[in-house]
């Protein structure tokens, strides 16, 4: 299990490392390849790799109506980092004190003092430092200064456009699931408590689990074949799941409700991690609660098909 500090007070071991600084948002192709290379660089220099990152994310903090922006959440993020053999994790909490900082200073008493950072891998983008006052030319001018290497590696380029959170967000807006889970190398997943409803799944013939969504990025609304995992358990269930505001009931909240194949059981207060694999259409408006149960057994069908 990698290592995890929440501020920047770490062990001596993990002093004088190579230091990753972003928001690694879904930890898609893109950060892979990053990652890849500062484990050459480690191999080369037997360094330590370390990582870090805030929460919440700073375009939410200064963004507060920003609500459904998240491709995973924090605990997620976590997981992902630890499958990518770095040696710690950073989260820093992004409040008002920390994002008045200025960017001499983030260089000079965390980077350097703190860390003693020797590699730092940030994107040709990265900002920092109280309004946004810092860039990577500012962290390349004072490389000899404080004894480090600033690291750009190139983006990765698939059909043109640059891997990034920003365009997976914007597929999965737009109902492009399947080249969403393409970039980010696995299926989109997103864990939530299931919570009471009004029961009408049940009421027509397929019980469904209520998922508050929370901040994560707002698919496109619709039917989805997705698999899904209980806490504490390691078997996955196929299912099908509904995103979106149910406009046949005339509802105006986002949810995500799943109706999970050849189960039974109280699901209630209990975590589920909700794998998408395939949209298989767009949220619409029926006639009749009739006209929608002929719909949902439609659904099924392609959803019972989907690998």
């Amino acid at each position: 299990m990698v290592k995890q500090y929440f501020n920047f007070k770490i062990q001596k071991k993990h002093k004088g490392s190579i230091i990753l600084i972003g928001n690694f948002d879904g930890l898609h192709l893109g950060h892979q390849k990053l990652f890849r290379v500062a484990q050459s660089y480690k191999k080369k220099y037997r360094l330590k790799i370390g990582v870090i990152n805030f929460d919440p994310m700073p375009k939410m903090f200064f963004n507060k109506s920003l609500k459904n922006f998240r491709l995973s959440n924090i605990s997620q993020k976590n997981q992902l980092l630890d499958n990518s053999k770095v040696d710690f994790v950073i989260t820093k909490k992004f409040d008002k004190k920390f994002a008045k900082t200025k960017a001499l200073k983030f260089i000079k008493e965390i980077l350097n003092k703190k860390l003693n950072a020797k590699f730092i891998f940030v994107s040709n983008n990265f900002r920092f430092g109280n309004k946004r006052e810092g860039d990577v030319n500012l962290l390349i001018k004072y490389e000899k200064n404080f004894n480090y290497k600033v690291i750009k590696p190139k983006p990765l380029i698939k059909n043109k456009k640059i891997v990034s959170s920003s365009l997976i967000r914007s597929l999965l807006e737009n109902g492009f699931l399947e080249k969403a889970n393409k970039l980010l190398d696995r299926s989109w997943t997103m864990e939530g408590i299931v919570k009471k409803g009004r029961q009408i799944g049940k009421k027509i013939g397929f019980p469904t689990c209520n998922i508050d969504i929370q901040n994560y990025v707002l698919a496109k609304p619709g039917v989805y074949a997705v698999k899904v995992l209980r806490e504490n358990n390691t078997k996955y269930i196929k299912g099908i799941a509904n995103l979106g505001y149910r406009p046949t009931f005339n509802q105006n909240k986002i949810l995500l409700e799943v109706h999970l194949f050849n189960f039974s059981g109280n699901l209630y207060n209990k975590l589920l991690s909700v794998e998408f694999l395939k949209f298989i259409r767009k949220e619409k408006k029926f006639r009749n609660v009739n006209q929608l149960k002929a719909q949902i057994k439609r659904d099924l069908n392609i959803a019972k098909k989907t690998k």
